[in-house]
Order: C-alpha cells, then structure tokens, then sequence
C-alpha cells in the first residue's frame, strides 16, 4: 500500500512510525514542515505540496480540529479519485464527518472516520483502539493497515458513528481524569501518601487505565512527557455538548469537566499535559 500521511502530531508521528517499521510506504506531510523531520530521517518519504495524492491508495489524516481538517480537505477533496480511501484518525465533530464524507462519496471515493483511544503510549505501542464509521467492507479491507496501529477496530456503523463513540469515550476520561485530580488533592490534604494510591488502588472498583497513568503524574507534580494535551480534550468535549444539544441532551458532568478545561487553559496550561488538571483543584 502507498501511503500518504498528513498530521505530525503526537499521535501522528508514532502512527507513521509504525506503519513505516511494519514496512509501508509511507509519504509524510505537516503544516509547520519540520514536524515531519524525524520520520523522513528514519525512512519517510516528503509530500511537499496536497495538491495531487492521486498516485496514494490511502490517505490518512491526523489533525488538530475541525479548522485543520476543513483547510487540509479542501484542496484534497477537489482532486479525490474514485476508489481512493480517506481515514480520519483525528477526533473532530460528528456534523463536519458526514459532510465531508458525501463529498468524498459523490466523487467515488470513500471516507473513514476511525478516531482513536489510547493515548501517545498506545500509539508507540500499536495497541490502540479504533472506532470506525462507514463502509463495513471497505474497513475490514484496510485489516492489514490497521494491524501496526491497533489492538482493535470497531465498526460502529455508518460515516460519523465513529466520531460519536470518541464522543462518548472522551466524556468518559474528561469525567474521570477531574475526579482523579479532586481524589489526589483530597487525599493529598487528608495526610495520605498520594504516591501509594495507584498501587493501592489497582484492580479495585475505582481502577482505570487513566488512573493508573494520572494518578502517579498529579502525585508527583510530573506533568511530563505530554501524553494528552489539555486543548485536546477541551476540543473534544466542546464537540460532545454541542452534539448533544442536536439531539436535546443536557449533560452536567460534562458541563462542569469543560469549565475546569476552560479555567485551566486561561491559566496557560493547554498545550500541557492532562494531569497538571490537579492544579485547578488545589487552586
């Protein structure tokens, strides 16, 4: 399979990684070009220019928001062939999914939104979790594309039903990561060793996967490597209570998760890493 790789992010960058070790061709491209450098020194190809990917098989898309993939689609859409594949790793609104993939469609080309969970780790690891919307054949075609990157995909039903279940897990770990950070700081005051929680707490009730990864960081105050950016959790559940409003849903949890993300971000933390949330509740 030809390859083409557009986003160089935390997420992209190890995808491509992993695709390039497991022996795809794989053309890399990002909008500030010097993100791509690491992978064209370990074997990538360069893609200067989107204005002509007819030659790649698939094009897969890992981007920031639905500005970047608006700006990056449209020239690609233009010049879309039929049977080319458009996957969209990015996490991006459930509205902009469905457009964008009747415009592939009228053009018989085919679009998958297959955004994922797992985090940087997961991406490294190739263990993350897909979930996938569209064309159920065309998904379990791309098994072999899927393999370096994931542990599990999901078909979850038609264009945009992926990007509702990232909705749905994201609303999950925005909750859950706020209520870790208010356990710690608790805990904190409550004359508990905050560095023995995790360990005390595993395979408990109150166990998780993001617990075990934020629990140790906010004990700690070590908010680095970034493994989850504050802005892109913020994004995504700006994305869950507006698709909740379309369908006449009101929810709370997730309304007072997005003020803390909002606080936090003011307060100059949103390129920073998930955990350092424990700041706006010891604040």
């Amino acid at each position: 399979m030809n390859i083409a790789f557009l986003g160089m992010g935390l997420m992209g960058s190890r995808m491509s990684l992993r695709l390039l070790n497991a022996g795809f061709a794989v053309h890399v491209w990002n909008r500030t070009s010097n993100a791509a450098g690491p992978l064209i020194a370990q074997g990538a190809q360069p893609l200067t220019n989107l204005d002509n990917l007819s030659s790649f098989q698939i094009i897969a898309l890992c981007l920031a928001n639905d500005e970047a993939i608006q700006s990056v689609t449209q020239t690609l859409l233009e010049n879309i062939q039929p049977h080319q594949i458009i996957i969209d790793f990015s996490s991006s609104s459930v509205e902009l999914t469905q457009t964008l993939a009747a415009q592939a469609h009228a053009k018989g080309a085919h679009w998958i939104d297959a955004p994922v969970s797992g985090g940087v780790m997961g991406a490294e690891q190739g263990t993350l979790v897909i979930f996938a919307g569209g064309d159920g054949e065309v998904i379990q075609q791309l098994s072999p594309f899927f393999a370096p990157l994931s542990q599990r995909v999901t078909h979850m039903g038609n264009s945009g039903s992926g990007q509702a279940t990232k909705i749905c897990n994201q609303l999950i770990v925005a909750a859950t990561s706020t209520l870790i950070a208010e356990a710690i700081a608790l805990a904190a005051k409550s004359g508990v060793d905050t560095t023995l929680l995790a360990p005390a707490l595993a395979g408990g009730f109150a166990d998780s996967k993001p617990f075990q990864i934020l629990a140790p960081r906010m004990a700690t105050q070590n908010f680095e490597p970034v493994q989850w950016k504050v802005q892109t959790l913020k994004k995504d559940l700006t994305n869950a209570i507006q698709l909740a409003t379309t369908h006449g849903l009101t929810l709370p949890v997730a309304d007072r998760a997005l003020q803390q993300l909002h606080k936090h971000t003011k307060n100059g933390f949103a390129t920073n890493d998930l955990s350092s949330i424990i700041k706006v509740i010891e604040s």
